[in-house]
């Protein structure tokens, strides 16, 4: 009799201590079609120490990066708007609005101390669990604290806003304030073998493929220049050549690598190259002497993609101004 209740009392504790809270299953946070009109070009860093690593052990990540950045692939995507979406059902806990959408500078780097995040919205999901939408646009949030939203429901749109110079939605993903990897099973100082599982309903696929880097320079730039980023030039003359590059890494045969840039006339230029034998690491750049009459002054942006047939590998973008 003694065993038995002891066998009783032992399955009445056990049945007593609360369930472990299971984390949120997410959705894509973004009303895109992943790998053509978006494409993640961050990951959260898994390195505890200086340096940087992805959930693969990967190189898509920056240093302390405590985020996954979805991308768009251009300045007009995000000015014909992305609507941002809830990952998970929810509560919205908290939004900041009413940062302008504008590129970072060192200049304006002090001003938004603390706002990195620029325009956002933070969901609660319970148990601990909640998730960040950060650099959302201005004036385009449709929900305020206390809102109760669904998968999928529209929380903004991607903008430009705090600590970014490119239009991306920053993805926090948190529990009990940490962060966490929505793509890592692991802890996040340890490599997921098998990438691509994690937190999210339909897994998203993964490429240890990316761009490191694009710039201007007026001239086919050195790779040592490229890689310690002396190549870059933001400021030319009307007679300058205008030469586009990007920084490659870890492509695969057959990837293609297109270079485009645009000025205040239009297309100056679009070229495309076949990666057939590409290297772990590796620059192309393409470009233009200037017109008889030289370029119009005004701004230039360029962009780099890489394609892995019609996927969209990583994008990057680059800006430079011509002056008299």
């Amino acid at each position: 009799m003694r065993r038995r209740a002891a066998a009783v009392l032992a399955l009445a504790l056990c049945a007593a201590r609360p369930a472990v809270a299971e984390p949120p299953r997410l959705s894509l946070p973004l009303d895109c079609d992943y790998g053509r009109t978006c494409v993640i070009e961050d990951y959260v860093d898994t390195d505890p120490g200086p340096g940087n690593r992805d959930h693969a052990c990967g190189l898509k990540s920056r240093d302390d990066h405590r985020g996954t950045d979805f991308m768009l692939p251009s300045f007009a995507a995000m000015r014909t708007g992305v609507d941002v979406l809830a990952a998970a059902p929810g509560t919205v806990a908290a939004t900041r609005d009413g940062m302008a959408d504008t590129p970072v500078t060192p200049e304006t780097r002090d001003a938004i101390a603390g706002r990195e995040c620029g325009n956002a919205v933070r969901v609660d999901h319970g148990d601990g669990w909640q998730t960040l939408y950060c650099h959302m646009r201005r004036g385009s949030l449709t929900v305020r604290p206390g809102d109760r939203v669904a998968r999928g429901d529209i929380l903004g749109a991607v903008g430009l806003s705090g600590l970014t110079n490119a239009p991306h939605l920053h993805l926090g993903v948190l529990h009990e304030g940490r962060i966490v990897d929505p793509f890592a099973r692991l802890a996040r100082d340890t490599c997921d073998p098998a990438p691509g599982t994690g937190l999210w309903d339909t897994p998203l696929p993964y490429t240890p493929s990316g761009i490191f880097t694009a710039g201007f320079s007026t001239a086919v730039p050195e790779f040592d220049a490229v890689k310690s980023g002396a190549a870059r030039v933001t400021l030319a003359g009307i007679d300058a050549p205008i030469v586009l590059y990007g920084h490659v890494f870890y492509a695969q045969p057959g990837d293609r690598l297109t270079l485009s840039a645009r000025g205040p006339d239009g297309d100056i230029f679009r070229h495309e190259v076949s990666l057939d034998t590409p290297k772990a690491q590796f620059f192309r750049a393409f470009g233009r002497r200037a017109p008889k009459d030289g370029w119009p002054a005004g701004a230039y942006r360029g962009y780099v993609r890489l394609w892995r047939g019609d996927t969209l590998i990583a994008t990057r973008h680059a800006d430079i101004t011509v002056r008299p």
